[in-house]
């Protein structure tokens, strides 16, 4: 089990995640993808490292916009899962080709 983060430990984490942000005890981000299919592959990608982690984010699909959301259930909040998740999340959408919406 992973423990829950600080506010000041989320908040710093954050400061290094462009396009996330905190929303409660969730931390949200929204990806446009340049086509439908790239979109889906890269939810894919994602699944595929969500399951070697096994910790799965609220995923939202509408055509070509993506969005994000993470908080680890089990323990009430954010963890350090959510970071590392979130990181893998931002380095599968600069793969392929996915960008952060404001």
């Amino acid at each position: 089990m992973s423990r829950l983060l600080t506010e000041e430990e989320i908040t710093r984490q954050l400061g290094a995640l462009a396009g996330w942000t905190l929303d409660g005890d969730t931390i949200r981000a929204t990806y446009k993808a340049p086509s439908f299919a790239e979109g889906i592959e890269f939810v894919r990608q994602v699944a595929a490292d969500a399951d070697d982690m096994n910790h799965h984010p609220d995923i939202e699909i509408s055509y070509t916009t993506i969005r994000w959301a993470l908080s680890t259930h089990s323990e009430g909040g954010l963890t350090q899962l959510d970071i590392e998740l979130a990181h893998r999340i931002t380095e599968t959408a600069a793969q392929v080709g996915a960008q952060a919406e404001a």
